[in-house]
């Protein structure tokens, strides 16, 4: 019995008895119980009533590869390389790391679930089972490191205006990685880069999009967080949003690729929910305090301190509203 072809069975949403999952997959139901108390550990939204059976809370969509492609415009379709769908990885992005040297441009590597998910500043990123998105696109820049710049910060107005396609209300953007529905976090970007200072080099794009939150899961997340299913009626394909961000991220690169981040900038900071805010910031020096200006032409985080303007850098800053 492979976890995956358990998970699919629940993913219609009815209520399976531990006898029917038992004769299905020809095991016996100590295994199943203890199967299903594993993906529960997990986080796997699950159910168990007596009489009705075992049961998803909602039904949740398996990521296939090949609907993901279907829902793609074909010019888009044919641009992106592999698209690989792992049940279990430790990481979608250390996993595009790892095996950069045998892609071409534009691969893209999703899981179901993540065992060392990554956020900004090492920070874990919670990975249940089947109820999120966890994806990672691996892009080739024929320039150096230094022409980057701004990167995530691009990659979020992508992530936003993909979301917005789904079904999702107006987005706004935390500088530097964060896609915010109200106060609370949907989406997050880490970007990971390789190979020469000078060029050529790569970026792993790391995308979570947070489609269904558990309550169990929300409880271990220390910060205000937002969920699809929450924001959106009805809940939209997992594979169709997957689609979505493929698509607009390719669209998105091509400008950053030409222009840099200079040339979405304004597309940004129409979002940008720091933008007159009263924040304090940590970095080397210690505390900072200030009024959000935007940010400058390269994504520097722009604070207004009386009558001068600093500039700060995402790798060494962590910010909070006033």
């Amino acid at each position: 019995m492979q976890t995956r072809d358990l998970v699919a069975a629940l993913a219609d949403g009815r209520g399976w008895s531990g006898s029917e999952l038992a004769r299905r997959f020809g095991v016996t139901r100590a295994a199943v119980w203890k199967r299903l108390d594993e993906l529960r550990e997990a986080g796997l939204p699950l159910q168990a009533a007596a009489g009705r059976g075992y049961r998803l809370e909602l039904p949740l969509e398996l990521l296939d590869a090949q609907a993901i492609c279907a829902a793609l415009p074909d010019a888009v379709r044919a641009r992106f390389g592999d698209i690989a769908v792992h049940w279990d990885i430790d990481s979608t992005s250390s996993e595009l790391l790892r095996t950069a040297a045998a892609h071409g441009d534009l691969a893209v590597c999703l899981a179901e679930q993540q065992s060392a998910g990554r956020g900004r500043r090492g920070r874990q990123w919670q990975s249940p089972p089947l109820c999120n998105l966890y994806l990672s696109v691996l892009k080739r820049f024929a320039r150096g490191m230094g022409s980057l710049a701004g990167l995530s910060l691009a990659v979020g107005v992508a992530v936003a205006q993909a979301l917005e396609r789904c079904g999702a209300p107006a987005l706004a953007l935390k500088w530097p990685n964060d896609v915010l529905a109200g106060d609370g976090k949907l989406a997050g970007i880490l970007v990971e880069l390789g190979g020469e200072f000078l060029g050529p080099c790569h970026a792993v794009i790391g995308i979570g999009v947070n489609v269904y939150l558990p309550a169990s899961v929300r409880a271990a997340i220390d910060q205000p967080v937002a969920d699809l299913a929450a924001i959106c009626a009805p809940l939209p394909s997992r594979n169709r949003v997957v689609a979505a961000l493929l698509a607009e991220l390719a669209e998105v690169l091509d400008r950053f690729d030409a222009e840099g981040f200079a040339g979405l900038s304004a597309a940004f900071l129409q979002r940008d929910r720091l933008l007159g805010q009263a924040l304090t910031l940590t970095d080397a020096n210690g505390l900072q305090h200030g009024i959000g200006a935007g940010v400058d032409a390269r994504g520097a985080l722009l604070l207004r301190q009386g009558d001068t303007i600093a500039r700060f850098d995402s790798a060494e800053v962590t910010v909070r509203r006033a």
